[in-house]
C-alpha cells in the first residue's frame, strides 16, 4: 500500500526576515521569503520595525508558499513554527498564525529551534546533496550565533563551543561599519576580499580557551588599527579597502578554523556540515573544503537557500518531529532565547 503523503507548513519569523515552505515528506514544494529592506537605513535590525513588517508580511507570504506548492491548506498534516531563539517580537508574530491556523484547521502544532533548524536544514532531500552520517560536528555561523554542536541524532545534540560574546556576523557587520560599508556588510566584505591580498595587515587572534569562540576583541582591534591608519592618511581606508577586507575575513576564518581542528581532534569525528546565514561566505566555504585536503574530514554544505533564516528548514524539523508524534501543546510560548 502505498505511503500517505505528509504535508508540514513551516513558518520562520525569527529576526527580520518572514519566510513560509511547503515540504511533502522530506521534499520542498515551495520555500518562500519575505527580507525587510528598511534596517539598512539604520546599520542593523530594528526589533520594533521587524515585528510590525512580519504582521505585513505573514499572510502574504503563507499564501504564496501554498500556491508554489499546489496544494490547499486543508490538505496540511501539521504546522512547524520557530519557537526561538529570536527577536521576541518577530517571533510572537510567527507564533500566534502558526496557533491560529492549526487550531482553525484542526492539526498538529509543532515547535521547532531555530539553531536546530539549521543543522537539521541539511536533511532536506535535494538532487545531489549528500546528507551528513550520525556523529557529526555542526558548526553554525549566523548573525547572532556562532557554535560547534555534536550531532548525535535529529534531535540529540550537544553544544561543545559557543561564543563569549560578539557572533561571527556581527564581527562582519561591525568590521564594515567601522569601513563605511552599508548594512549587512557581510556579502560586500567577502566580495572585496577575493579582490585583495588577506596578508596585507595581520589581526591578532583573540585567546579563548576551549571551542568557546571570542569576536569583540577583534572588533576593537580593527577599530583602532583603522583610527590609527587612517590619522596618517586620511584616504587609507579608500586606498586599502580590498586589502582590509581580505585581512579581516583571512582573521575571521582562521580563528573559525583553528576551533574546528580543535574540535576533530578532541572528538575524532571528521563529518562537518556548516549551517547559518555566514555559512553563505565563500571564503569560509573554500576553507572547509580545502579542510578535506589537508585534515581529512569530510564537509557538507546546504545549499544557498537554506543557509540564511528560511522556512524550509523548519519545515524539515516539522516533519522529522511528526514522524515520531512529536507535537506541541497550544499554550507553548516563543522564548527569545531558547537553548539547544
Amino acid at each position: 500500500m502505498e505511503k500517505e503523503n505528509i504535508y508540514i507548513l513551516g513558518i520562520e519569523s525569527s529576526c527580520d526576515d518572514t519566510s513560509a515552505a511547503v515540504l511533502c515528506n522530506d521534499s520542498i514544494l515551495s520555500n518562500v521569503v519575505a527580507d525587510q529592506k528598511i534596517h539598512s537605513e539604520y546599520g542593523g535590525v530594528v526589533p520594533e520595525l521587524a515585528s510590525r513588517a512580519h504582521q505585513q508580511n505573514i499572510v502574504p507570504v503563507v499564501h504564496q508558499a501554498l500556491k508554489k506548492a499546489n496544494i490547499e491548506k486543508e490538505q496540511l498534516s501539521a504546522i512547524a513554527f520557530t519557537r526561538g531563539p529570536g527577536l521576541m517580537g518577530s517571533l510572537l508574530v510567527g507564533t500566534s498564525f502558526a496557533k491560529s491556523l492549526a487550531y482553525g484547521l484542526d492539526i498538529p502544532l509543532i515547535d521547532v529551534n531555530h539553531m536546530q533548524a539549521h543543522i537539521l536544514a541539511h536533511f532536506i532531500d535535494e538532487e545531489d546533496h549528500n546528507k551528513p552520517p550520525f556523529p557529526f560536528l555542526a558548526m553554525t555561523i549566523s548573525g547572532g550565533h556562532t557554535q560547534i554542536v555534536k550531532v548525535n541524532d535529529y534531535f540529540n545534540m550537544e553544544v561543545l563551543g559557543e561564543t563569549i560574546d560578539d557572533a561571527v556576523g556581527e564581527a562582519y557587520d561591525k568590521s564594515g561599519k567601522i569601513l563605511g560599508l552599508g548594512y549587512p556588510a557581510g556579502p560586500e566584505i567577502d566580495r572585496r576580499a577575493q579582490l585583495g591580498n588577506p596578508k596585507a595587515y595581520k589581526f591578532t587572534k583573540p585567546k579563548v580557551d576551549g571551542l568557546n569562540f571570542s569576536f569583540s576583541g577583534l572588533k576593537t582591534a580593527i577599530l583602532y588599527f583603522v583610527q590609527r591608519e587612517v590619522k596618517a592618511n586620511p584616504n587609507f581606508i579608500e586606498e586599502n579597502l580590498n586589502d582590509i577586507c581580505a585581512s579581516i575575513q583571512y582573521t575571521i576564518i582562521g580563528i573559525l578554523m583553528d576551533k574546528l581542528k580543535l574540535a576533530v581532534k578532541q572528538t575524532e569525528i571528521k563529518y562537518i556540515a556548516i549551517g547559518g546565514g555566514v555559512s553563505a561566505n565563500s571564503g569560509i566555504r573554500k576553507a572547509l573544503k580545502d579542510g578535506e585536503q589537508k585534515f581529512g574530514w569530510i564537509t557538507y554544505i546546504p545549499k544557498f537557500e537554506y543557509t540564511t533564516d528560511n522556512a524550509a528548514m523548519i519545515a524539515i524539523v516539522g516533519y522529522l518531529k511528526y514522524l515520531k508524534k512529536d507535537f506541541s501543546d497550544f499554550d507553548v510560548m516563543a522564548t527569545a532565547r531558547l537553548k539547544i
